[in-house]
């Protein structure tokens, strides 16, 4: 469910200090300032927060601008963004939707790049489109984005080419904007449902009839479906300029050799002979509060919102930046004491958060949000405002206030300490809202130093006053979205009016900060030893075999300065219940989880590890149990700590577990009316029928959840340490470690039982079928196309099956989308297991108009028969290995890569070395290795169809 969500606090720092230099085509360029503000008078807070003088900013005589900075994370890439301040906004009513439809044209014929020949390139150069090659349109911007390696100079210059020609150079031929109209109509189809009915109603209200709720991105059907090519090609001209446009590049690359190229290639930029205005559009305040509520035959739930509107403040100097602190601490105390209020044993609602932050249209707001109980509208309307009026009456304790500065300042120290591992995107980001929006941008260091020497200027009154500030009676909006079958329970506002002025006539009491003493483990363990050690040749890791049988891989990087990561499993899972526990089995490590451990319940816990960079959770899948998480080296201790409670002091406290069964239960409700629900159901049901372990549990299943039998279901689980295997990657030292497994793991419970997971037998039919599901209102199908059989589980198999779904998803995007313009997005998705057999799916999916899905099936199918009978074409099969191979280079730097390697290897048995030798299986594919395994597993026999239709077409 999307709901409208208060945007966090940004720290986004400002603007730049120039000077003149006119003598190599440019006019002015950064120069680094002097740390005045840290250096000297700190305590100013009219002081202009210095720009990170760490990246290399100038501005062309054109007007275009450039930020240019090296960093070496990761190695032999760089991302290059193009902003604009070209968005929606611009538009005029005959251009509504043209400004998004120009960025998709960016994508369908460039000067360098005619047609489809951009995307074609950068795949083959391991560029991914979609998850790497990307763009978006907001009402204020467009961003073009493009990551590649950085190693090669050809792809490089070409790579800065694309830039180029982005910026100006976009051909907008007549039949390619003909044949997009099909693939934006279809990206407007796809997001049509009872979200975005909902929205078209209230946001006038929320946007205070401004021309912001007039230019939603994506714009009309009708506009653009008819618009004449002449209209977008004006548009372009109009402004796709260099006055408003800005480049970016952050990665691994010499900076003045890449400045030579910007000015080199944008220095010949043209401005039209008499600019248009780019002018600059707000949302006035009305000074007035507005009500409105909206139903939807397919709402599933009934959600709250009050949104109080106020000027937008800018963060540009020390001041502000403190504020913004000051704001960052508000939210997180109220949310504290929201999330303690959603573990009673009868929550007040299924969700509830309140938050200063930025809205747009030159607004900032407090957001406060509820998604209310079935028929409960009124408790979670009265239980939000009563915490406010709470906090507005006593406000908060020294205790939370400190918890929060604690918070804030770990997770500065914690940034700085990764500075230097820090991803070049992070960097393209913010100096992107300096371009766009004016935000500052501080460097690492100035960020940290800032940060550190505010926090303890922070007062607890200051906190107060900034939420009491925002908590205001006026320029309050209230929204409320509800199921329309609900339409006689939505309240109005007389009635919100009314419950709101009954809360503030209360008798409210102080909120009580409870703060357990206890330690968090009730005794010491006894300490074990380590038995046996080896060395795993090629990984730099080791295999330690503890006294009690605990099995532990260490593999210490260099790839974090302070990040460790800790993964088990141990075999069994749920698979050793019978079908009558699975319910009760499958919850019990989450009722756990969410019930605090050892001498510390769920809300103690949380405050204990507060400022502490720890995180620890139990699980029980189906085939296994375990427990996983990650700390830095302070934190080892308490990971540890909690380690060995979760095997020996676990608890299921009695308010969590009435929680969690209340708060799903209510979540069920009208989920029935939910297409997308309704489609997944019948799915489920048909491949597997009724066993309760694959389909969606009802609401009777849920309240068979057996509080006492979880617990006693969890210690079965973890009572037996000596077949669990722990895998532990990061920034540590082997003598750093050792004491921890020696004290903890070594200490956990052994009784040497030998257990496996059971074979279910569960699969899916053994012959394909055809579903058609008639559910919503929107005219719009939904299409998954699934094949499901045994699977040959290895190593070559498996490489090919990868390759086998990467060259359909090119060939289908290059049919279903720029072809037949009939999708948005579409693509193919194998995944594959081998235990407890080894078994395979592979699926097909995309979204279109009703009288195209038939089509568009066909001709999926018809691709899919091409690879079957003469296989991939070479060219799309290199595409994939050098994306492999491109992408191989950034994982193995990567402490999660290695995580998975090495934990899934011995979970399944499977060499773990394997990845040392993966470039070379890559280069042993071959068309006829992968038209063997299309033809092996993509049998027309083995089909299943899923259609999801609206109810109308029945």
């Amino acid at each position: 469910m999307k709901l409208l969500k208060p945007l966090a606090v940004a720290f986004l720092l400002p603007a730049t200090f120039v000077s003149v230099d006119a003598s190599e085509g440019y006019i002015s360029k950064i120069h680094p300032v002097a740390k005045v503000i840290l250096s000297q008078d700190s305590t100013s807070l009219d002081k202009i927060l210095p720009f990170d003088n760490e990246v290399l900013v100038g501005t062309l005589k054109n007007g275009f601008k450039y930020y240019i900075r090296r960093n070496v994370e990761p190695e032999k890439r760089v991302t290059m963004y193009l902003g604009m301040k070209v968005g929606s906004i611009l538009e005029t009513d005959e251009e509504q939707g043209l400004a998004h439809f120009l960025e998709h044209m960016n994508f369908n014929g460039l000067k360098h790049f005619p047609k489809n020949e951009l995307v074609d390139y950068l795949q083959k150069a391991g560029v991914r489109f979609g998850s790497d090659l990307n763009a978006h349109t907001g009402f204020d911007e467009t961003v073009y984005k493009l990551p590649i390696p950085s190693d090669d100079p050809e792809l490089l210059k070409n790579g800065l080419q694309v830039m180029r020609d982005w910026a100006q150079d976009a051909l907008l031929d007549a039949e390619e904007i003909d044949k997009e109209r099909g693939i934006i109509m279809e990206e407007m189809r796809g997001s049509r449902g009872a979200n975005q009915r909902m929205q078209d109603q209230y946001l006038p209200v929320l946007l205070n009839g401004s021309l912001y709720s007039k230019r939603l991105p994506i714009g009309t059907e009708e506009i653009i479906t008819t618009f004449q090519p002449e209209v977008i090609r004006n548009f372009h001209k109009k402004w796709y300029r260099p006055d408003l446009q800005s480049l970016i590049i952050v990665g691994d690359i010499d900076v003045t050799q890449m400045e030579q190229e910007v000015i080199r290639l944008f220095s010949d930029m043209t401005l039209p002979a008499t600019p248009e205005e780019r002018k600059e559009y707000k949302v006035d305040l009305l000074n007035k509060n507005q009500f409105i509520a909206v139903t939807d035959p397919e709402m599933q739930y009934t959600v709250g919102q009050i949104i109080i509107k106020h000027p937008e403040e800018k963060v540009k100097t020390v001041g502000d930046y403190r504020s913004s602190l000051l704001k960052s601490v508000f939210n997180q105390l109220i949310n504290s004491r929201l999330r303690e209020l959603s573990q009673q044993a009868n929550p007040p609602f299924l969700q509830g958060q309140v938050g200063i932050g930025s809205l747009f249209g030159g607004l900032d707001n407090m957001s406060l949000l509820f998604v209310a109980n079935p028929g409960k509208f009124d408790l979670g309307l009265k239980t939000l405002i009563r915490e406010m009026e709470r906090f507005e009456k006593y406000g908060f304790t020294e205790t939370e206030f400190q918890r929060a500065i604690s918070s804030i300042a770990k997770g500065n120290e914690t940034s700085y300490i990764e500075r230097d591992k820090k991803k070049s995107d992070a960097y393209v980001e913010s100096y992107l809202r300096n371009f766009i929006d004016d935000a500052p941008s501080l460097s690492n260091e100035d960020r940290y130093q800032l940060t550190k020497q505010l926090l303890p200027t922070l007062t607890l009154k200051e906190v107060e006053n900034i939420g009491k500030k925002f908590y205001a009676d006026v320029n309050r909006d209230v929204i409320v979205m509800a199921p329309e079958k609900d339409r006689a329970l939505v309240p109005n506002e007389e009635a919100v009016n009314a419950w709101i002025s009954e809360v503030k006539k209360e008798e409210i009491l102080a909120y009580e900060d409870k703060v357990s003493e206890l330690p968090l483990l009730a005794k010491e363990p006894v300490k074990g030893a380590i038995a046996a050690t080896k060395h795993i040749d090629g990984l730099d890791a080791k295999e330690i075999v503890l006294s009690n049988g605990v099995k532990v891989i260490l593999k210490p990087t260099k790839f974090k300065n302070d990040q460790i990561l800790i993964s088990s499993f141990s075999p069994g899972g749920t698979s050793l219940y019978p079908d009558t526990e699975y319910m009760t089995a499958s919850n019990a490590s989450s009722f756990v989880n969410g019930s605090g451990v050892g001498q510390l319940n769920a809300i103690e816990l949380r405050k204990y590890l507060t400022g502490k960079n720890v995180n620890v959770s139990p699980y029980i899948s189906e085939r296994s149990e375990g427990i996983s998480g990650s700390t830095d080296k302070e934190g080892l201790k308490t990971a540890f700590e909690m380690i060995y409670g979760y095997f020996t002091e676990p608890r299921l406290d009695d308010d969590i577990f009435q929680s969690g069964i209340a708060r799903t239960l209510s979540s069920m409700e009208n989920r029935e009316d939910n297409p997308d629900f309704v489609y997944s159901d019948v799915m489920l049901k048909s491949l597997y029928g009724d066993n309760i372990r694959r389909i969606v549990p009802t609401p009777e299943k849920i309240k068979t959840i057996d509080q006492q039998r979880a617990l006693e279901i969890y210690r079965e689980r973890f009572a037996d340490a000596s077949d669990f295997t722990f895998t532990i990657v990061g920034s540590f030292a082997e003598e750093e470690i050792k004491p921890y497994l020696e004290q903890y793991l070594a200490a956990l419970p052994s009784i040497s039982r030998k257990e496996e997971a059971k074979n279910l037998g569960i699969v899916e039919p053994n012959k394909g079928f055809e579903k058609i599901v008639y559910k919503g209102k929107e005219a719009k199908a939904t299409v998954q196309l699934k094949y499901y059989g045994d699977y040959d589980y290895s190593e070559k198999e498996n490489l090919n099956f990868d390759a086998l779904e990467s060259v359909l998803s090119i060939k289908l995007l290059e049919r279903l989308r720029e072809d037949e313009s009939g999708v948005y997005g579409t693509g193919a998705r194998g995944s594959s297991s081998k235990y407890p057999i080894g078994r395979y799916s592979f699926t097909v999916g995309f979204g279109t108009s009703v009288d195209k899905y038939q089509s568009l099936i066909n001709s999926a199918l018809d691709e899919i028969n091409k690879v079957k009978k003469d296989g991939p074409t070479q060219i799309d099969l290199d595409k994939f290995i050098v994306e492999q191979k491109r992408q191989l280079e950034v994982q193995l730097r990567e402490n999660t890569f290695w995580m998975g390697q090495i934990a899934g290897a011995y979970q399944n048995n499977e060499d773990p070395t394997y990845i040392l030798r993966y470039l070379e299986e890559l280069d042993k594919l071959t068309i006829d290795s992968v038209k063997e395994v299309a033809n092996k597993y993509l049998k027309d026999d083995r089909l299943f169809k899923f259609i999801l239709l609206p109810e109308t077409d029945n």
